[in-house]
Order: structure tokens, then sequence, then C-alpha cells
């Protein structure tokens, strides 16, 4: 065990918290590490070391077929800190169990290491605090901490409908970030099929161009699941 305190970054609830631990969980050129396996945590609740999350990272977006849209390499993209330093989202769309959201995750809490400030919420979570908000009329005061937020993460978009006033608010909470703070987005659905769950074509395709204006879309469709090659952890 290194003497050297490492950091980890746990899942509670819709934020993710730093807290010390001296367990580190791998090992990297001989330095001791220790964060969450975000793949096997996101996807089965589990603790990971960070070399195995970069291993998978790595491996995943080679095997996959990136969007044309991506415009710098996985390297440039990750290491570089592009999304960050310039505000640009990054969209990861694919089938259930193929890792996005430990993708996504993983460039969310890269740029908390950096300094950035970063939260994690599902769709589902975001739409119904939104809704809320419209009946004990704190939609401002919602919005702009959504907002305020360096880097979002807003998993798994399109698993639940929306009703309009939601659609709306959640536009307004997009446009607000555009081009000035990080968006993440995983979806299980092409752009082409938003409007299925958002109910309404003209601020889906609105949407759309504006997320899509400043974004790197990478397309995950011919990822075979990673779910069955996990190890369990003990």
């Amino acid at each position: 065990m290194n003497a050297a305190r490492s950091e980890q970054h746990r899942l509670s609830g819709s934020k993710i918290e730093e807290r010390g631990n001296d367990d580190c969980a791998c090992r990297v050129d001989g330095a001791a590490v220790g964060h969450i396996q975000l793949v096997t945590s996101l996807i089965e609740g589990r603790w990971v070391g960070l070399c195995e999350i970069l291993t998978m990272l790595e491996k995943i977006l080679r095997q996959h077929s990136i969007d044309s849209a991506v415009k710098l390499p996985y390297s440039a993209l990750y290491e570089q800190f592009d999304y960050m330093q310039k505000c640009r989202n990054v969209i990861f769309m694919g089938p259930t169990g193929i890792g996005k959201t430990g993708l996504a995750t993983a460039f969310l809490t890269h740029a908390i290491d950096r300094g950035y400030n970063g939260r994690f919420v599902t769709f589902a979570e975001l739409v119904e605090q939104l809704y809320q908000s419209v009946a004990d009329h704190t939609e401002a005061k919602v919005i702009k901490a959504f907002t305020a937020t360096d880097c979002l993460l807003i998993d798994e978009l399109g698993y639940v409908e929306v009703e309009p006033v939601q659609v709306g608010l959640f536009f307004t909470l997009m446009s607000r970030r555009h081009k000035k703070k990080t968006t993440l987005i995983t979806s299980n659905l092409g752009f082409s099929q938003w409007s299925s769950f958002l109910k309404n074509d003209h601020l889906t395709a609105a949407l759309i161009d504006r997320l899509t204006e400043n974004s790197h879309v990478i397309n995950m469709k011919n990822c075979v699941s990673l779910r069955p090659k996990l190890d369990p952890v003990t």
C-alpha cells in the first residue's frame, strides 16, 4: 500500500464527491492510483482502478466507429483537454451496455481532476427537478445552478418521455450552457429519434442544431456490450 493518499470520486445521488483513501485500486508505472472504476461502477455499481478505466476507454474508442463530427483523435480530445478548454460538448451514442456512461464519466472526472466543478445527473432526474421547480416557482434558481456547473454529465437521454414544459426548460438550460460550459450527454437513440421522447419537432431540431454546432459526437453503435467481459469485483 502506498503511503501517499489518493483521491477517489464517489457517485452519491446526482453529485460527485471527492474523498481521500489510503488504499490504491491499482498501479500505473509503479505509482499507486485510486479512482472509481468508472465503467464497472456505473454498470455494476462497483469500484475499479484508473489504469483499467483508461485501458478500457482506449480499447472502446479504437474498436468503435467514430462519427465524422469528431475532428480530434481520442488522445487530443481527452488528454489535451479540448472539450473543457473550448467549452465543447461530447455526445456518446449507442445501444445499452456498451460503456457510454463509463466513458462520459471518465471525461467528467478528468475535468474535476483538473480543477473544474462537475455534476452527474440522469436525464430523468434532471427533467423531474425542472418540472418540480415549476410547482414551487424556482425555475430560475434551478436552471442557474445547472448552468453554473463547469462540466455537466446528462446520462441516459431518451429513456423517458417528457412533458412540454420540461422540454422547454431543458432547451432553456442547454441554450444557456451553449459555448459557455461543457455538457456531456449519453443516449441510446440517434438524433433522428430524439423527437420520439421530446414530442416537439421544432424544439428538437433547434436543440440538436445547438448541441451539434459545438460538439464532439462519438458514435458507438457498432460496440459490443461490455457487461459479459467485466470480471466481478470481490
